[in-house]
């Protein structure tokens, strides 16, 4: 996350709470200057910082406390309240209405990603079940349909657009129409775009306003201006009637919160912000979600809604992994529905605690993953179902016809094999970690599973709970506790021993089949005697 350094001195600050002797108010006014330093550095207007620091001091009176309150908790949740108070304008986002034609008009200056924008908005409607369509009426910059048909093409979505007709207004109008008589129920018009905020540019856009007459008309903008957002923001909704506005390059630079903070002063509501150049790297903006996943909290409610998207309620593959069966077409099954959830390193930042590891670099995750697919591939159905076993020389077969090495081949058995023995039934029926993993059948159940693990400390709740599950007594000693304050997630040691060999990897981490990166981000995650110090941070708030 781009805002990871500014979530990681937040949290730090909130941290230092649980190392103080004494709550008063010198702790609460270093708290408010550790909190202040670190939105400044993100670029955040310090008029909005003092009126937040402001809020806060009325907000946690110490002496009028009674005796008995949980004085750091209700600091942290008045903080922590505080921040989402400087994202939130308050105003509700606009939806579009299905059955009908939505039109949605993007504007915004040359270079924000505005183009990119809107076909990735379509993608996401798409993928809600909406009929989609781009109009590009940008008939400024050179270019500019050509990137649009590459894109859409690539999306799988209907566009319009001219290449004689050099009237925006006319191609917006025209485009709209086509659409409207087919039935779309999402039509996104993208417009022309200049280097700087001038007349032309804003007249041009109130003649399209007027043409296609938008449900919603989206400001795309880039986060790399910090606090000038405010301006340019009040701006354009000074010209035409600025409903949401998508912020873009949020995984690019530091100064996204100054830019957030300063367009929710315009009581703009913020809809999307552009995460990445991939069509899924659009998320729907929530304040509360935002602030949870920047103070390494989670967002177990998003991970679910992904899980939901992938895994249907009926998966043969968890009820077989609830059973406690877990067989290579499982593993295949499995892989192939986390590739489908997104990039690897944006699920981890979902996970309670996750903030503190180090950033996977790229996709690794997901590259390992599909070199793990390919070999999957290679197997015969009896090999996938367990019906036939897989001899050395079937090894060397199997490497070259997913073009990995015959080590890869091996590394992937082995891990099945140590995944199958935790997975299995250990205990009697439904002791094994299967019946954890699948949600007892379905995503459903899982959702319980999901609060339950976020309400009792994220990943270290999760350990404790593991310790009173039946049949779940060698693994919760294999993870072993964490140490003095809570916040160490046990040594990965351990498991990387159970696994024997997988991948070879060095000290903290031979681990997880060749997956020498991932095992060396979790070799530090051992338990720290500092309240999570070199391992997770205590996620409860109390």
């Amino acid at each position: 996350m781009v805002l990871a350094d500014l979530g990681n001195q937040l949290s730090s600050a909130l941290r230092s709470l649980n190392e103080t002797t004494i709550v008063n108010e010198d702790t609460i006014n270093q708290l408010l200057k550790e909190v202040g330093n670190a939105l400044s550095k993100s670029d955040v207007s310090m008029s909005l910082i003092i009126q937040m620091r402001k809020n806060i001091k009325e907000k946690v009176k110490l002496d009028q406390m009674a005796a008995g309150l949980n004085k750091r908790k209700i600091i942290k949740q008045v903080v922590f309240d505080e921040l989402i108070r400087l994202l939130d304008p308050g105003v509700p986002l606009w939806k579009p209405t299905k059955g009908k034609s939505n039109v949605v008009m993007f504007v915004g200056l040359q270079g924000a990603g505005k183009t990119t924008s809107v076909t990735k908005l379509a993608y996401f409607y798409k993928k809600k079940g909406f009929s989609t369509a781009i109009v590009c009426a940008d008939t400024f910059r050179a270019g500019a349909f050509d990137q649009v048909r590459h894109n859409a093409a690539k999306a799988k979505i209907h566009y319009y657009g001219s290449e004689t007709e050099k009237d925006p207004v006319v191609v917006a109008r025209t485009g709209v129409d086509i659409f409207k008589k087919d039935g779309t129920e999402i039509i996104i018009v993208d417009t022309s775009g200049r280097h700087k905020q001038d007349s032309e540019l804003f007249e041009e856009m109130k003649q399209i306003e007027t043409a296609v007459k938008p449900d919603n008309c989206i400001f795309v903008m880039d986060s790399s201006i910090g606090q000038a957002a405010y301006e340019q923001a009040t701006a354009f909704r000074s010209s035409v009637k600025v409903g949401s506005i998508i912020i873009t390059k949020m995984d690019g630079n530091s100064m996204g919160g100054g830019a957030i903070s300063a367009v929710a002063a315009t009581n703009t509501p913020i809809i999307f912000i552009g995460t990445g150049e991939h069509l899924t790297d659009l998320e729907l903006f929530d304040p509360s979600t935002f602030v949870s996943k920047l103070l390494g909290y989670g967002d177990m409610k998003g991970m679910l809604e992904k899980i939901k998207e992938v895994i249907p309620e009926d998966s043969t593959s968890l009820k077989e992994i609830a059973q406690g069966k877990f067989t290579l077409r499982s593993m295949q099954q499995q892989f192939q529905q986390i590739m489908q959830l997104g990039p690897i390193d944006k699920l981890v930042q979902m996970i309670p605690g996750m903030n503190q590891l180090p950033q996977l670099q790229g996709n690794e995750g997901g590259l390992k993953l599909k070199a793990y697919i390919n070999i999957l591939d290679s197997l015969s159905e009896k090999e996938l179902d367990g019906k036939k076993p897989i001899t050395q020389k079937r090894i060397i077969t199997i490497a070259q016809g997913s073009g990995r090495h015959p080590n890869e081949v091996v590394e992937l058995l082995e891990q099945h094999k140590a995944f199958e023995k935790i997975i299995g039934n250990k205990g009697g029926p439904g002791g094994g970690l299967g019946s954890l993993l699948a949600g007892k059948g379905g995503p459903k159940n899982m959702e319980q599973a999901m609060k339950q693990m976020s309400a009792n400390g994220g990943m270290q709740g999760l350990m404790n709970s593991l310790k009173g599950m039946g049949g779940m007594g060698d693994i919760a000693k294999m993870f072993g506790g964490g140490g003095p304050g809570g916040g160490g997630m046990p040594n990965m040691g351990d498991l990387a021993k159970m696994m024997g060999g997988m991948g070879g990897g060095g000290r903290g981490g031979g681990g997880m089949p060749n997956m020498g990166d991932l095992a060396k981000m979790m070799g530090g995650m051992g338990g720290g005697a500092k309240g999570g110090q070199n391992g997770f941070p205590n996620l409860d708030l109390d």
